[in-house]
């Protein structure tokens, strides 16, 4: 039963609880197993949580929609409490620090009916494109042991991707959900900006730039897990507008005939991107021609707006030394830049030499961004109101280059290597953390040597729903539900 498991998503494995086939003690002590059995070689889950996992599958659970439904957590930003959380540092990890309580986006997740096996990978302060932190070494991707699974929510891809759980938590602060799901061959979605809640630690978490959601295998997963955590908290600052109906109800409706733009330059240069990638959206595209969609190449100069460049310089790495300040009063000493990897010390560093009145300035660029770009969608699709104006959905490559070998972009890699990397591979998912848009990641291509290339829709602020609509269709089109790495298949 165990094998049989572990490709049905989360909604079938829900089903089966419901209807009285298996019980959540079965479903989790199965996930229990094929974790012990696939991770000494991928290294993506960092902290098991089984006998927790056990006792609470042993019940009662709440009703909710994924009653029993085995479920990782990342290990940064929503934290589960009485459990260690590490955000991928060292100097968290040797002092043994444990979370005290739930977040918001945790508790809902337990009522939701998911229990938490365990914590996954990440790199140090998930600040990177690979997951390869020195406190817990690298996640392997599924699909090729020696390359990376992507980052930051790496050992979340990397243990949907093998088949462990159905459904694992991510966070998205400059692609870090549909980086992974890309190099991972899974469905990530980025949803707009404070569609769940990060309470109630921060109202804001690195400014505008954090989403939190989830990684999986089906499109309905991904819709019903944010039917289960979407809305404010108290105290929130603000919210997402609200959807008119379940985003559930979106998965298999008619989208309509929509105006699709797509663009495989990469942002910011003259360089296409890789040849992998390119024909990874040019299929795409044709596939969506083909299913009756208005379909052209586009530019989208507001795209390249260098105030992203000045957002980003004058913000990211104040964030990091804003968490460093953060520990050290959590842990009741000053944490040494010494102690933190090479390029976070860097970061830490370069953050203290930032004005607040600077900082203050690159928010607003950040802004400026937001109103050049957002006007390229329409917030209404298929509307034709204003003639042909205005689009509904962008299609870019979700990153620009095919999934990159361990070490590439490591703690200890070459400075210069390591940039020039981390740029093509966030080049076309951090706009959208500047403008809070939703964007996504489907996975419709494979290359030549097996790896995933996954290809990224984008919609109008607040509309996840057309997404889901489209990102449904595709999946129907072109279903990816039987390809599995083959080392676990």
């Amino acid at each position: 039963m165990t094998d049989a498991l572990a490709w049905l998503d989360a909604t079938a494995q829900a089903d089966l609880v419901r209807r009285g086939e298996l019980t959540p003690t079965e479903l989790v002590d199965a996930a229990i197993a094929r974790i012990e059995a696939r991770n000494p070689g991928l290294n993506a889950v960092i902290t098991p949580l089984f006998d927790s996992a056990r006792a609470v599958a042993a019940g009662p659970l709440p009703d909710g929609p994924f009653r029993g439904v085995p479920f990782l957590l990342k290990d940064a930003v929503a934290h589960s409490a009485g459990d260690p959380y590490h955000c991928g540092m060292r100097v968290l990890k040797d002092v043994g620090w444990v979370a005290a309580a739930d977040t918001t986006l945790v508790a809902r997740y337990r009522a939701a009916g998911f229990v938490i096996v365990g914590k996954t990978n990440l790199p140090e302060l998930a600040l990177s494109t690979t997951t390869e932190p020195l406190a817990y070494g690298p996640t392997h991707n599924p699909w090729d042991l020696d390359h990376s699974p992507g980052g930051s929510s790496g050992g979340s891809g990397a243990a949907v991707a093998s088949g462990m759980v159905a459904v694992a938590h991510g966070n998205d602060m400059g692609g870090s959900i549909r980086i992974p799901a890309s190099e991972c061959g899974l469905v990530g979605l980025k949803p707009t900006r404070a569609r769940s809640s990060l309470g109630p630690d921060f109202g804001e978490f690195w400014a505008i730039s954090t989403h939190e959601h989830v990684l999986t295998r089906s499109v309905r997963d991904t819709a019903a897990v944010l039917d289960a955590t979407a809305g404010m908290a108290p105290g929130d600052p603000y919210t997402a507008p609200p959807p008119s109906r379940p985003f559930a109800d979106e998965v298999g409706a008619d989208p309509g005939r929509l105006r699709i733009g797509f663009r495989t330059r990469r942002r910011g240069s003259d360089d296409d991107s890789h040849p992998d990638c390119v024909a990874a959206v040019i299929e795409t595209a044709r596939l969506l021609e083909s299913l009756g969609h208005h379909v052209e190449a586009t530019e989208i100069p507001a795209l390249d707006d260098p105030a992203l460049d000045d957002a980003i310089g004058g913000t990211f790495s104040v964030f990091v030394a804003r968490d460093l300040d953060r520990w050290s009063a959590a842990l009741g000493r000053t944490i040494d830049p010494s102690e933190l990897e090479p390029f976070n010390a860097q970061m830490a560093e370069s953050g203290r030499t930032i004005t607040a009145a600077h900082y203050v300035w690159a928010l607003e660029r950040a802004n400026d961004y937001c109103r050049a770009l957002a006007p390229w969608w329409r917030v209404d699709p298929g509307a034709r109101g204003s003639g042909d104006e205005g689009f509904d959905i962008l299609v870019t490559p979700q990153i620009t280059i095919p999934p990159p070998r361990l070490g590439v972009c490591g703690p200890l890699s070459e400075d210069a290597q390591r940039w020039e990397t981390q740029n093509a591979i966030a080049a076309f998912t951090i706009p959208f953390n500047i403008t809070g848009q939703p964007a996504m990641s489907v996975p419709l291509h494979w290359n030549d040597a097996g790896l995933p290339i996954g290809v990224q829709l984008v919609g109008a602020y607040g509309r996840e729903d057309v997404l889901l609509r489209l990102a449904a269709q595709l999946e129907s089109a072109r279903p990816w539900a039987d390809r599995h790495p083959p080392a676990f298949a």
